[in-house]
């Protein structure tokens, strides 16, 4: 299963084709939006297999939603 990370504007000019892949191949994406990650797009069966999934698999899941996420720290300007 792949994740794939894509622009809000990618997604949005190729929804046909995103959907197709996470239907047939269970690819998962990342959509950012002004470079910061937003949303995921995944299988309806791919959601299922998640919530059935044990503590590991759904830690490794938030870990690598961790790793793309932006961290900021007090004070420090965002969007520059």
């Amino acid at each position: 299963m792949a994740t794939k990370v894509i622009s809000s504007t990618v997604a949005q000019n190729n929804f046909g084709r995103i959907l197709d892949d996470v239907i047939q191949n269970d690819s998962r994406y990342i959509v950012k939006r002004r470079g910061l990650p937003q949303a995921i797009l995944l299988s309806l069966s791919d959601f299922e297999k998640l919530l059935a999934a044990n503590d590991q698999e759904r830690q490794a899941l938030g870990q690598f939603l961790r790793e793309i996420s932006p961290v900021y720290q007090l004070g420090e300007a965002i969007g520059e």
